[in-house]
């Protein structure tokens, strides 16, 4: 049986996320998985796992916070990994990490550049190495 694979994205840095996406989607190209579910910012990507939570076997998350002058980077980062982290253990599902938290626009760059290390890629991949296990 194949597994079926949702993609959501934040559409807040919008060209990062599309370069995130471009990465998972070179990962998934053998697998099936749905147009991505765009959501406005990271904060919006759990409740929408949640809710899409049993229409498929694995998840990723696609988005990226860059650190400004007041604490927000650190709360929303932090409450949003944690609640992604709480929904694949208590939904036994794997959700790939494509969540980047970066210092500056340019670092974002770098890690989500689909020719380099992409990090949308990386969270795909570690999802198919997971299913594997199940």
């Amino acid at each position: 049986m194949r597994k079926k694979i949702c993609i959501v994205k934040s559409n807040y840095y919008p060209d990062i996320s599309d370069m995130l996406l471009k990465g998972a989607v070179n990962a998934l190209e053998k697998y099936e998985y749905d147009d991505p579910i765009k959501v406005s910012g990271i904060f919006e990507i759990p409740v929408m796992i949640a809710k899409k939570i049993d229409e498929f076997d694995a998840f990723i998350a696609l988005g990226c916070v860059i650190k400004g002058k007041t604490p927000h980077f650190n709360l929303i980062s932090r409450t949003v990994v944690k609640a992604i982290m709480d929904l694949s253990i208590k939904y036994k599902k794997p959700i790939g990490n494509g969540i980047i938290t970066c210092l500056n626009i340019k670092q974002a760059i770098e890690r989500a550049n689909p020719n380099k290390k992409n990090k949308g890629g990386e969270a795909a991949i570690a999802v198919l190495a997971t299913l594997e296990n199940f």
